[in-house]
C-alpha cells in the first residue's frame, strides 16, 4: 500500500471509534459508512454536525417516517458533510414525496434514492430524473419480477440521473444478467451486479473483466463474489488497472483494518470488511485516474454505490434481529 494511503485508513478506523461512541444505539454497519464517508473526505468524524443532523431529521419527520429508520444515520451524515444541511433535507423531502406520489414505496430505500436525486440535480429536473427511475425500475420487473423490489430504488435513482437511454439500458441490463447469473448464486446480487456495470458501461466487456477479477480473487483466497460484495466486485472490475494489483490493494486494506480498534473478527464480519476495504480502495483509485469517463462516472456514483451495500446490509441485520425478537416472544 502507498504512503499517502495508510494515513486514510487509520482515519477511518479513528472516525467509526468516534462515531459508535456518539451514537451506541445505532446501527453498526451504518455508523461504519458515516465512518467512511468522513474518511473519504479525508475529515475527522464530527459527531456534533451528525447529532445535528440527526435532530434536523427529527425535526422535520413524523415519527414513524423511514427518515427514522435504518437509513437515519447515513442521511444526517451526508447532510452535515454538506454547506447547507438545512436546504438539502427540505429538497430531499421534496423528493421522496414525489416518489411516493410515483408509486414508490416508503422505505430506507427510497430515502437514500431521494436524497441521491436532490443532491444530484436541480428541483426543474426531479420529475424527469423520478419517471427515468420509475421507467427502469418497471423494465426491471418487467424482467424479473420476484428480484426487482424496494432495493433496487438506489440503483434506480442512479440510472435515472444518468444520460443512458432507459429502452437501452433496460435491454443491456437483461443482456448481462443472462450472461453472468450462471455464474453466480444469488440473482438479486447479480441484477445489483449488472446496475453497476451499466453506469459503467463506457468500458469494454464488463462481464469477462468481472469474471476475470472474481478468479484473481479467488486465487488469493478471497471471494468478493457473495451476496453484498459482489456489486464491489463491478465497481472493481471498472477500474482500469491490472487485476493482481486491484487484489493486492484489497488484500492489503483488508488484513490492516483488521489490527485496527473495533475491526476484529468479532466486531465486523468478513464480508462486511471486504466490502469498506474494496470501497477505500476504489475510491483511491478514482482519485488517482480522474481524467477518464469511467473514473468521472464512478467518483459520482461510487458513494451511492457503497451507500446502496451497506443499507442492504443494515436492513438485512435490522430485519434478522426483529424475526429473532418477535420468535422468542
Amino acid at each position: 500500500m502507498k504512503g499517502p494511503y495508510i494515513p486514510r485508513l487509520e482515519l477511518f478506523a479513528e472516525n467509526a471509534q468516534v462515531i459508535k461512541k456518539a451514537f451506541p444505539w445505532q446501527n453498526t454497519q451504518v455508523n461504519r459508512l458515516a465512518a467512511l464517508l468522513y474518511a473519504v473526505q479525508n475529515k475527522p468524524a464530527d459527531a456534533s454536525a451528525i447529532r445535528a443532523g440527526h435532530q434536523l431529521i427529527k425535526e422535520n419527520t413524523g415519527l414513524f417516517s423511514s427518515f427514522r429508520g435504518n437509513s437515519a444515520i447515513s442521511i444526517a451524515t451526508l447532510l452535515a458533510l454538506t454547506p447547507k444541511p438545512e436546504l438539502q433535507l427540505t429538497e430531499t423531502l421534496t423528493v421522496y414525496d414525489l416518489m411516493k406520489a410515483a408509486k414508490f414505496r416508503a422505505s430506507d430505500y427510497l430515502v437514500v434514492a431521494a436524497y441521491q436525486i436532490a443532491a444530484h440535480t436541480t428541483s426543474d429536473q426531479y420529475d424527469r430524473v423520478i419517471e427515468r427511475a420509475k421507467a427502469f425500475l418497471s423494465g426491471m420487473r418487467a424482467k424479473h419480477p420476484f428480484l426487482t423490489g424496494q432495493d433496487d430504488y438506489i440503483f434506480a435513482a442512479m440510472l435515472g440521473l444518468s444520460d443512458i437511454a432507459v429502452e437501452h439500458g433496460v435491454v443491456r441490463l437483461e443482456q448481462l444478467y443472462l450472461e453472468l447469473k450462471p455464474e453466480f448464486f444469488s440473482g438479486n446480487s447479480v441484477q445489483a451486479l449488472t446496475q453497476v456495470l451499466l453506469l459503467g458501461e463506457e468500458a469494454s466487456g464488463p462481464a469477462s473483466r468481472v469474471l476475470s477479477l472474481r478468479e484473481a480473487f479467488r486465487a488469493r483466497g478471497i471471494r468478493l463474489d457473495k451476496e453484498y460484495t459482489l456489486p464491489s466486485l463491478g465497481i472493481l472490475s471498472l477500474l482500469p488497472y491490472a487485476p493482481s494489483e486491484l487484489v493486492d490493494s484489497v488484500s492489503e486494506t483488508y488484513e490492516f483494518l483488521r489490527t485496527q480498534k473495533g475491526f476484529g473478527g468479532w466486531s465486523v464480519n468478513k464480508q462486511e470488511l471486504l466490502l469498506l476495504a474494496a470501497a477505500l480502495v476504489s475510491y483511491q483509485y478514482v482519485e488517482e485516474a480522474r481524467n477518464g469517463v469511467i473514473t468521472s462516472m464512478l467518483s459520482t456514483s461510487l458513494t451511492n454505490i457503497i451507500i446502496a451495500q451497506q443499507t442492504a446490509i443494515a436492513v438485512a441485520a435490522a430485519s434478522s434481529a426483529a424475526a429473532a425478537s418477535s420468535s422468542s416472544d
